[in-house]
């Protein structure tokens, strides 16, 4: 008798903790992906060469740095039509991120921090109207010069935040995906 109780209790116990729960409510939350690459295409209205900016870090935050290339220089006073381009580089095929980028565009943005480079202007907004950045045109200063251009893909950033929707990094919040510094150098033709 003393057995039987004691199998009665555990088969309780069993189904009480593997029957319907508060989790049931629970939804999936879609992880992050895995970016090794960011490129960046700047293609130029008038005359002049595409310049790619690329940075792929294929381990990720192992110990290698990222490998930064820049294709060529910027010419002084130019207009560019820009894209970015971002992949997962550690599977074969690469697996490329900027459909989901583009289809969850309320909860990303990409900012371009720079000082005298010239101005970004967004090219593409999400279902709110609110900027993402995988399409931006690019006009180049007038004088030249060389300086540091770093893109910045934010997941979730507050894009109603002061100065967020102008692409200022500063209030954005969020969490940076993809971060690439490239040093840049603009020529006169």
């Amino acid at each position: 008798m003393k057995l039987f109780k004691i199998s009665a209790l555990a088969l309780i116990t069993f189904i009480s903790l593997t029957s319907c729960s508060s989790d049931d409510d629970a939804t999936l939350v879609n992880p992050e992906e895995v970016i090794t690459t960011l490129t960046a295409t700047f293609t130029p209205v008038v005359n002049g060469e595409v310049v790619t900016l690329t940075s792929r870090d294929l381990d990720g935050d192992g110990p290698d740095a990222p490998v930064l290339t820049v294709s060529g220089d910027f010419i002084t006073g130019a207009t560019y039509n820009g894209t970015i381009e971002f992949a997962n580089e550690t599977v074969t095929p690469a697996e490329d991120i900027t459909e989901e980028v583009q289809t969850e565009g309320d909860e990303h943005q990409i900012f371009f921090q720079q000082n005298g480079l010239g101005t970004f202007t967004y090219n593409d907004m999400d279902d709110n109207q609110n900027p993402i950045g995988l399409s931006f045109i690019y006009q180049a200063a007038a004088t030249a010069t060389t300086g540091t251009l770093t893109i910045t893909l934010k997941h979730e950033p507050n894009k109603d935040a002061e100065g967020v929707s102008e692409g200022d990094i500063t209030n954005a919040g969020g969490v940076s995906e993809a971060s690439a510094n490239f040093q840049v150098e603009l020529v006169e033709l």
